[in-house]
């Protein structure tokens, strides 16, 4: 039998119930993200602000404070993560942007 897959110690409790109860999907889906990001070159804190570009651009908030989190994890600087959520104004618009300003800024202000 494998180990069980890893779970972030400040994941939501919907994501630790789906990785206690599915293990193999879990751990499965944690391999593919491995290799998506060995897939090419670039460096994990370009990978980091990319996939919260993407959870900004697909408004999807929980996964913003997620890569968030990830991102100061990794000490990607505040003000860069806060960026990327500006620079989505001209592709998703302001109200968009400032809802993914918001998004970014509540993880920061509780870090």
């Amino acid at each position: 039998m494998s180990a069980p897959p890893t779970v972030p110690k400040d994941a939501p409790e919907a994501y630790r119930t789906f990785f206690d109860t599915y293990p193999d999907v879990a751990r499965a889906y944690q391999e593919l993200g491995k290799s998506l990001r060995a897939a090419g070159p670039l460096s994990e804190r370009e990978v980091g602000l990319v996939k919260l570009a993407i959870a900004i651009g697909a408004r999807m908030e929980g996964a913003a404070h997620s890569h968030t989190r990830r991102g100061l994890a990794a000490g990607i600087d505040k003000k860069a993560l806060e960026q990327v959520a500006i620079l989505a104004a001209s592709t998703v618009g302001f109200p968009n942007m400032m809802a993914a300003f918001r998004w970014v800024r509540d993880v920061i202000e509780d870090h």
